[in-house]
């Protein structure tokens, strides 16, 4: 009898074992698909957004900083009035942009990138008509790309808030191109287009 008892109790043990483990893996597995989802439901930002915050916070950051340094080198006083513009019309625009990747959740880059700091690097050696030129050029060509990305933002952003600050920001911006090549213009001795001509 009692060996019948115990077959029965060994029986037992092996049907419900499976089925006890299977109900211990089973969650493992949902919290592993819930994780997942949870976390591609968390990264709404779209790739595009993604870089153009990062390209944007990384490019803002320069221009104050060359600004400053504009400031100190420049040989012209349109070139130091032009860069102490850009520190102050960009450390505006960046605060923004801070201002509403806190609100979201976004990262935001804390350093210059490589190709900037070199940049930085290499007109922090130069001072007077050398800098003037140099400095100029840069911010002429860093404009052009600038009004290309935040338009493009503007128009195709995902992000309708991201969206609506590079729209805001993109006429400064333009501004900002208008004055570099007219200063640019002005140092490397051609006459701008928008001034006047000089009688001699």
């Amino acid at each position: 009898m009692r060996t019948l008892w115990t077959g029965i109790a060994l029986a037992s043990v092996l049907i419900v074992a499976p089925t006890l483990a299977s109900a211990q893996t089973a969650p493992r597995q949902n919290t592993a698909k819930e994780s997942k989802s949870s976390k591609s439901s968390d990264s709404k930002m779209s790739r595009a957004d993604g870089k153009f915050i990062k390209e944007a916070a990384e490019g803002g950051m320069a221009e104050v900083q060359l600004g400053q340094l504009a400031e100190q080198r420049a040989a012209s006083d349109s070139v130091k009035q032009f860069g102490k513009r850009m520190a102050t019309d960009h450390q505006k625009a960046s605060n923004e942009l801070k201002q509403l990747a806190s609100q979201k959740g976004w990262d935001m880059p804390t350093a210059l990138d490589r190709s900037h700091q070199r940049t930085y690097d290499k007109l922090s050696k130069l001072n007077g008509a050398d800098f003037d030129r140099a400095y100029m050029k840069e911010m002429v060509r860093d404009h052009d790309r600038d009004v290309k990305a935040f338009r493009k933002e503007a128009d195709s952003g995902s992000d309708a808030d991201l969206k609506a600050w590079a729209s805001k920001t993109l006429p400064t911006l333009q501004e900002h191109q208008q004055q570099a090549k007219q200063a640019q213009a002005s140092v490397s001795g051609k006459n701008s287009p928008a001034a006047s001509p000089r009688t001699k």
